[in-house]
């Protein structure tokens, strides 16, 4: 797939994951609504409940206050015509009861001011009612016993008015109810479409999840059988890319040890024509020295300015470089020596791997009064001992090479674990190395800041090719005049065919 294509298949699978995103969350606030709604709707649907049952207890207060108070109209009645004592207590008792039943209703009806108007009125028949009870109670206990005109004392009347009143309370009160019924099985009816939407919207959902959840589980097991493909593929091409790059590896150690070789060998021409000239130059200058002795007037200016100096300065010359370029070859040797050393891996305790190192270095941290010092508990470590000794060997020397003059030296050796690695740090207090630098210092032959300590810029070269060798890395942190720290990166185990993870 080319560019172009692959970048539109990107755009369209982010689109789509933008829409379906959008969908969920749009039917999610929806059914979030929906539940507000359905909220809203059950608290109005309690409330026509509660009116509901509001309106049968005030009818029931009116049922009550009625036959409470027929109950006394026939107590009355059974009086007047037995004159039993039994029924005049039960006028006493049912009128209590009728007086607080009205109380009820009068409570229960505060909201209305049409039944509280009602009640007014009732308390005006019934405390007529109680005064025409208590007169014709009297002239009964009195001996009149005359019953012709009980249906037409005022008494029988204001009980067919209570009677008629009770019953036009009761018919306001089915007319509320009537209302509140109706609006109680609204609510009841929207409850039941609120219901039917939320479960279609969560129907909607849970196909659309379904759906979603399988086109991304198809995609995932595409991409696992595809993501196995390559990794077969690739263990295949890691294997024959570290074959090439080891055997590129090996042509260039056997390169550098040719050339270095091939070197030497007119390097040694050199310096043997060097100590001939070196000697013939002798001979010469006792010559020189017999002729203006003996005849002065053959010996010219140059001619004894070529033999007494620039003779003896260019043959000076000549051996220091031929000197130098020695000491370049035997650290290429040296390099490519040590890439053909066969590694060894072996448990190594770090702070006794160091302490061999410090030890070897007292003499000369002594002579500079710098200290070294090693944090105990370092991490162990199975690789090549021979590499690590001389790794931070390297290291350290090249801290007390640098450190800042009229500062008292310090170098100081720590380490820790990283998951499967173990990071070592070399930190000093010594001049320190500008940042554009700090990837230069580990070029062969290249060197960093003032010049004015012996060496050829091979140390910490020698120290990245021996920690690339045990699949590590070395970096420098620093800035001028605040010293350095090296951080050595290593895997934990390193086996014959190389690190391990």
């Amino acid at each position: 797939m080319t560019a172009e294509p692959r970048f539109l298949a990107i755009r369209s699978e982010r689109a789509f994951n933008a829409i379906v995103v959008g969908i969920v969350a749009l039917g999610f606030l929806t059914l979030v609504g929906v539940g507000a709604y359905g909220i809203s709707v059950m608290r109005e649907n309690i409330i026509f409940t509660r009116w509901v049952a509001h309106t049968y207890e005030v009818k029931g207060a009116i049922s009550d206050f009625l036959i409470n108070d027929e109950r006394t109209e026939t107590a009355r009645r059974g009086y007047l015509l037995s004159h039993d004592t039994v029924f005049s207590d039960s006028v006493a008792t049912t009128s209590a009861r009728a007086g607080r039943t009205l109380l009820t209703i009068q409570q229960l009806t505060i909201d209305s001011p049409v039944q509280q108007a009602n009640v007014a009125r009732m308390r005006a028949l019934v405390a007529q009612q109680q005064q025409a009870i208590q007169v014709s109670m009297a002239f009964a206990r009195g001996g009149y016993s005359d019953t012709s005109n009980f249906y037409h004392d005022a008494g029988v009347d204001a009980t067919r008015q209570i009677r008629a009143l009770a019953e036009q309370m009761s018919e306001q009160e089915n007319n509320k109810l009537r209302v509140r019924e109706s609006g109680e099985q609204a609510t009841v009816d929207r409850l039941i479409v609120v219901a039917a939407i939320s479960s279609l919207l969560l129907i909607f959902l849970a196909i659309g999840s379904v759906w979603v959840i399988l086109r991304y589980t198809r995609q995932l097991n595409t991409s696992q059988r595809e993501l196995a493909t390559l990794n077969a593929g690739l263990e295949d091409q890691v294997a024959t890319r570290t074959a090439d790059l080891r055997r590129a590896n090996d042509e260039i150690q056997r390169f550098a040890y040719i050339v270095s070789h091939d070197l030497r060998s007119p390097l040694v021409n050199v310096m043997g024509f060097t100590s001939e000239l070196e000697a013939a130059a002798k001979p010469l200058t006792t010559l020189l020295e017999r002729a203006e002795a003996e005849a002065p007037q053959i010996v010219t200016p140059e001619a004894a300015s070529a033999v007494r100096s620039d003779l003896p300065e260019s043959i000076g010359f000549i051996r220091t470089s031929t000197q130098k370029m020695d000491r370049l070859i035997n650290a290429i040797l040296q390099l490519s020596r040590q890439g053909r050393r066969v590694l060894t891996p072996e448990p190594l305790e770090m702070n006794r791997v160091l302490q061999t190192v410090t030890d070897n270095l007292a003499h000369r941290s002594s002579e500079l009064g710098a200290q070294i010092t090693v944090e105990p508990g370092l991490p162990m470590v199975v690789s090549d001992r021979l590499a690590l000794e001389q790794i931070f060997s390297n290291l350290v020397e090249n801290a007390l090479k640098y450190l800042q003059p009229g500062r008292p030296g310090r170098v100081e050796i720590g380490g820790r674990r990283q998951g499967v690695r173990v990071v070592y740090e070399v930190k000093d207090n010594g001049r320190g190395i500008d940042p554009k630098d700090h990837d230069r210092v580990f070029d062969l032959f290249r060197r960093a800041g003032t010049q004015d300590q012996p060496g050829e810029g091979i140390g910490l070269a020698h120290v990245r090719a021996l920690a690339y060798r045990l699949g590590g890395t070395v970096t420098c942190q620093s800035a001028l005049d605040q010293g350095a720290t090296f951080r050595v990166s290593l895997p934990a185990r390193l086996n014959a065919e190389g690190p391990v993870s």
